[in-house]
């Protein structure tokens, strides 16, 4: 996992957004995105979009996270969202979301691609779903939907790092029961955790936005690589439980 002290340190507001991104990226309120970057990101919505269904109708394309506020990072990607109204497909709404879901996750996994460093996250999102982050811009208008501002938070490094120590021994601990035990007899741990750790975030988002203990908590787990290695052992398990050993006799 990645170094914890470098990891914190990047939860920080930076003076201006990130220049390789961003002209005149000393004010949000005079900044555009450098057309190479849009024309780039464009490019890849719509390859993305061809692998979902025909004749799709997205409302917009938007870029969030850290790439569009203060508080970029050499941890940061291009958080590329397709903005759907999933009213469009009537009584199967729920069935397309799942079936983009999983869409979403075969795109960023079978492709790496990256603008200047920094790696472009697919995403579809419900045109209803909420959105609390301070930083918007709408790639496919050109322009801020809402705009950063150089907001400090105020943190206790030794509260963040309490809450991040109580749930990497969670995950460390599921992770060794998992390996030990079985899938099998995990199912209920790793679904019940995935949704604690959903709301957890998201009431965080919603009280207290970007900058909260919970949404900064989640960063952590992303960036030390603590989920990715969760979910890499969820699927070799799956491998090998689903997996017959068969030894051959001459």
């Amino acid at each position: 996992m990645g170094d914890v002290s470098t990891i914190l340190q990047s939860f920080v507001v930076r003076d201006t957004l990130n220049p390789k991104v961003w002209e005149n990226p000393d004010d949000a309120k005079k900044s555009v995105m450098k057309p190479k970057v849009r024309e780039a990101l464009l490019k890849i919505a719509k390859n993305f979009e061809d692998t979902l269904v025909d004749d799709l109708e997205v409302k917009d394309i938007i870029l969030t996270g850290s790439l569009s506020n203060y508080n970029w990072s050499e941890f940061s990607d291009f958080d590329l969202h397709l903005v759907i109204d999933f009213k469009q497909f009537g009584k199967q709404a729920q069935l397309y979301k799942d079936l983009f879901g999983l869409k979403k996750q075969i795109f960023n996994d079978k492709h790496i691609i990256k603008i200047y460093g920094y790696e472009v996250e697919l995403y579809p999102q419900d045109a209803e779903e909420a959105h609390f982050a301070t930083g918007v811009y709408s790639v496919k208008n050109d322009k801020w939907i809402n705009t950063p501002s150089k907001e400090k938070p105020q943190l206790e490094r030794e509260v963040l790092t309490k809450k991040i120590d109580s749930w990497v021994e969670k995950i460390e601990s599921l992770i060794k029961n998992i390996k030990s035990e079985g899938l099998k007899k995990n199912e209920k741990r790793v679904e019940n955790l995935k949704d604690k750790l959903k709301h957890y975030r998201q009431s965080g988002l919603e009280k207290e936005g970007e900058y909260s203990y919970e949404n900064l908590v989640f960063k952590y787990l992303r960036r030390s690589g603590l989920l990715e290695k969760l979910y890499n052992t969820i699927s070799r398990q799956t491998d090998k439980e689903l997996s017959v050993e068969v030894k051959l006799v001459d």
